[in-house]
């Protein structure tokens, strides 16, 4: 058993050596914290973020359509699945957080509380919502907490074949009539701001970021990662033929990235604490599947059982 001098000393000395720490390792209660909440953030994000799209499948456009998203809504359970596995790896139990989901005492990302009003913002999610998940969580995949960073290499190659799927859906799209663009156009306009919000508060803000950072859980601050979401997205807004709901935004040349306008945080306050648009609507979709579920997982936890019981006759 690893006394706590040594414990602090071997993990200070695995962190100042940007090396992973792993399930067994010692590592200080904060550290063990942390992870969890971010870990269960994560996986509820994916979980809860298959809602906004899936209630699209059965009215997507074409056959082909209709199976790229449930393979992407497929996907997304994929990685709260992978998450999950990892939160537990920190002592966590899948059910519990689960039920903290639930009762509101963990949180999830604000952007998934925003209706789906067209198909076009099915291509707009996946371009600006997966493409900010992309900012987010690239630099995660060198994160020091070993089966977190490891998770965090599938997923990223999955949410970036996503973000060109929701891309290429729109360059269709722009290609199409009057009316279809203007529906990309209007799906840009709603979705923009709040895939802003996705990288949390201003740093100023944000009470966990900087220890995060000094325990190399993230590499890059939320303002940092932000600005790189802006500085990639607007040109690609240009060529899709897209305007940007901020007129502000324009290129700087003396700093050498795009300049934009002020967030609204007070939303960003109001959905995060629950009274966005679709907030009681989302977790009571994730309850109700939770509850008609739960034969399947006392009948797995039975099978268990059995099982242990033969081996041990």
């Amino acid at each position: 058993m690893t006394d706590l001098a040594t414990g602090e000393r071997t993990f200070a000395e695995t962190i100042e050596r940007d090396q992973r720490v792993e399930p067994r390792d010692w590592m200080p209660d904060g550290y063990r914290k942390t992870m969890i909440r971010q870990i269960a953030q994560h996986a509820h994000s994916e979980i809860i973020g298959m809602q906004p799209e899936g209630g699209w499948i059965t009215r997507a456009p074409s056959l082909r359509r209709k199976a790229i998203l449930l393979a992407k809504v497929q996907d997304e359970a994929g990685h709260g699945l992978y998450l999950y596995s990892a939160a537990e790896t920190l002592g966590a139990d899948r059910g519990d957080l689960t039920r903290r989901l639930i009762e509101g005492r963990q949180k999830y990302s604000s952007i998934f509380n925003y209706p789906t009003l067209s198909f076009a913002d099915v291509g707009v999610i996946g371009w600006l919502v997966d493409g900010a998940a992309i900012c987010n969580q690239v630099p995660l995949c060198r994160s020091s907490y070993g089966p977190y960073a490891r998770a965090m290499i599938r997923i990223c190659k999955e949410e970036s074949f996503h973000q060109r799927q929701g891309y290429e859906l729109l360059m269709t799209m722009m290609r199409g009539s009057d009316e279809q663009r203007a529906m990309v156009q209007d799906a840009v306009d709603r979705w923009w701001w709040p895939s802003l919000m996705m990288f949390g508060p201003p740093d100023a803000d944000s009470p966990n970021s900087a220890q995060s950072m000094a325990w190399r859980i993230k590499r890059h601050s939320n303002d940092d990662l932000r600005q790189r979401f802006v500085d990639m997205s607007a040109p690609q807004a240009e060529a899709l033929g897209v305007t940007l709901p901020d007129p502000a935004l324009k290129w700087n040349a003396e700093r050498e990235h795009y300049d934009f306008g002020a967030i609204d945080w007070d939303e960003f306050k109001k959905v995060i604490s629950g009274g966005g648009p679709l907030n009681r609507e989302r977790i009571a979709h994730r309850k109700r599947a939770d509850d008609e579920g739960a034969w399947v997982r006392e009948a797995a936890a039975a099978h268990a059982r059995k099982q242990r019981e033969g081996a041990r006759a």
